[in-house]
């Protein structure tokens, strides 16, 4: 396990204000440390925006990065008791996930800062997260390939750790140089190039955080951030793909393992699909009080413009106490004016060398995913309200 893990979780035990060297631990296979000075910690904003161009250690995966810009989203918790209008939260309300009736529940929604980041690529082979998670549909319509930007990454405002360095190259990351420029007059000393600008304009429709949903069952957080990728028309008929984004925190004091998955998928088209499965992207990941997050992305298709997923995670306790931890139900939304069904991924990202191509594994749905990269234990059921509708989904939690 890297001592970067440790990271800035001790340094959240610091006494703000002062002018801290940090340090962070890398680890060779051989299991040797080594020290390495990277810069000086800074007080976190409790108020405001982090600009373009500053350095951060993550509060919760340890790693370092730069942020690109800003996305303000709709924040969906159901940790959050039912408050006044006074608060200025508004209610909304959605399914319950767990029942599978027709009772509702009333989710405050507030909205929250989160930024897009690139990560120090020194550092991705000891984050408990994918490093190429932010994946786009490539630009021919028949295509199933999926394009990757690795070391892209979205981290909400409360995980930024802020620091400087006097390095004019202090982050390892092949967009570096070329969406910032050093400007040592300037604070923080990185400003945006006219690259970056062109390229937030021209992948909007991809990268755009709007809703983020989060619950947590017995000390276990889950966090969910949807994103539509686009629609791709086939012969018979027309799919829609998003990608996702989920995050499991242990919040308690005793070792957590996750052991299965169980998806509930349901389309506008008026069919229903049950997944279930051992762990997810081909792991069971263990959360405990030293490494407490585990975060993975993956895709779901279905074969109409929206529809809702839900679920729970079959968790064990090292106590050997099994329970379900919720998987907040989220929408599955396209956009009217589906500009990013025409894919100009190749063109936007390709001529920054900066993505690689891959595709959707065959997986357990009809278009491919599943969460499980080896041999598959994943069982399903379809149910649909109407008849002679085929099903066109997948469980989403594809290893790719």
């Amino acid at each position: 396990m890297s001592p970067l893990m440790s990271k800035a979780l001790s340094l959240c035990h610091f006494r703000p204000g002062f002018n801290l060297v940090v340090r962070l631990f890398s680890v060779s296979i051989y299991h040797n440390t080594r020290l390495a000075e990277v810069g000086r910690l800074e007080l976190p904003k409790a108020q405001g925006k982090y600009e373009t161009g500053q350095l951060f250690l993550h509060r919760v995966f340890g790693y370092r990065g730069v942020i690109l810009f800003p996305w303000l989203a709709r924040v969906y918790d159901r940790d959050l008791p039912n408050q006044s209008k006074a608060n200025q939260l508004e209610g909304i309300t959605s399914d319950a996930a767990e029942s599978g009736g027709s009772t509702s529940k009333e989710v405050q929604k507030k909205t929250h800062t989160f930024y897009q980041v690139l990560i120090d690529q020194r550092d991705c082979p000891y984050i408990r997260a994918q490093t190429e998670a932010v994946t786009f549909l490539g630009n021919q319509e028949s295509s199933r390939s999926l394009y990757a930007i690795p070391g892209l990454d979205y981290v909400a405002h409360e995980d930024i750790l802020p620091y400087s360095s006097g390095e004019q190259h202090p982050l390892q990351h092949e967009l570096f140089d070329k969406f910032l420029a050093h400007q040592p007059d300037k604070d923080p000393p990185f400003i945006a190039q006219e690259t970056l600008r062109a390229w937030q304009k021209k992948n909007h429709p991809w990268l755009e955080l709007s809703d983020v949903h989060k619950e947590t069952t017995e000390g276990i957080r889950v966090t969910v951030i949807p994103f539509y990728m686009g629609c791709r028309e086939t012969p018979a008929a027309s799919v829609y793909w998003w990608r996702y984004c989920i995050r499991l925190e242990n919040l308690g004091e005793l070792s957590v393992q996750l052991r299965e998955r169980h998806w509930r998928i349901f389309s506008l088209s008026g069919t229903l699909e049950t997944v279930r499965g051992r762990g997810v992207v081909g792991q069971e990941p263990i959360l405990s009080p030293r490494l407490p997050a585990f975060q993975y992305s993956s895709h779901v298709s279905l074969q109409a413009p929206s529809g809702h997923m839900w679920g729970t995670f079959r968790m064990e306790r090292e106590d050997g106490h099994m329970f379900d931890c919720r998987i907040p139900p989220f929408s599955l939304e396209s956009k009217p004016d589906d500009n990013s069904g025409t894919g100009s991924i190749d063109d936007a990202n390709t001529t920054l060398g900066s993505s690689s191509s891959k595709q959707p594994s065959s997986g357990t749905g009809a278009n491919g995913g599943g969460e499980e990269s080896g041999p598959s234990s994943t069982t399903k059921t379809t149910t649909s309200t109407k008849p002679n509708t085929k099903n066109n989904k997948n469980d989403g939690d594809d290893a790719v």
